[in-house]
């Protein structure tokens, strides 16, 4: 059994999971749409989010755990009426059970919709940032979804080109690649037999 790291502030992490037996995630095209606001709402207090992609039946994400002095407890509680703030586990399990309870509303399944506890790996190197940043917005093409990543429609990758709001940490990204045209640059010109053992991923 896969032992669970705690998620700790000041970390990044990588977030991952899929569904119960290949079970699809998003059975609708809005329930990418619903994912994300779900996870938005339940996870903004206590996360920075610098990168995700949505597949059929399983997901990616790249997150920081905000220490402490940077959670405003007092906004939350006047803004959403909570008492106080679950520690970061509950509340991404707050966000998928919301997003399990959409699923089966509109499809008439039951049960659980997420194979067991969701798989979170440290985000410990600079170099790992760099290669999971790609990683996430390469998997669609990973997995026959299209041949071109950069359209892929579920992913950050445009969102980070973008000029519209997001919540999103889009300018650390983009700083952290060296700007706009790097960060293009970095995407087209990684391979993914650059960094193979990097890929041998249960998603």
């Amino acid at each position: 059994m896969e032992k669970l790291i705690p998620l700790e502030p000041g970390r990044f992490y990588h977030i991952y999971n899929r569904g119960i037996n290949g079970t699809s995630l998003f059975p609708r095209p809005q329930l990418y749409r619903s994912f994300l606001n779900d996870y938005a709402y339940f996870t903004e207090p206590v996360f920075d989010t610098y990168a995700y992609c949505l597949l059929n039946n399983h997901f990616h994400i790249l997150v920081r755990i905000k220490e402490p002095h940077e959670v405003d407890s007092q906004r939350w509680r006047t803004e959403r009426g909570w008492t106080k703030l679950s520690e970061p586990s509950r509340l991404l399990g707050h966000a998928f059970n919301s997003h399990a309870q959409t699923v089966n509303a509109l499809t008439g399944r039951t049960g659980g919709l997420f194979e067991g506890p969701f798989h979170r790996e440290w985000v410990d190197r600079d170099t790992y940032f760099s290669q999971l940043v790609f990683y996430i917005h390469s998997n669609p093409l990973k997995h026959g979804f299209v041949s071109d990543f950069t359209t892929y429609p579920h992913s950050s990758y445009q969102s980070h080109l973008s000029t519209k709001p997001t919540l999103l940490k889009r300018q650390f990204v983009l700083d952290w690649f060296g700007g706009h045209q790097s960060y293009i640059d970095f995407h087209t010109g990684m391979t993914r037999e650059a960094f193979s053992d990097f890929l041998d991923e249960k998603v």
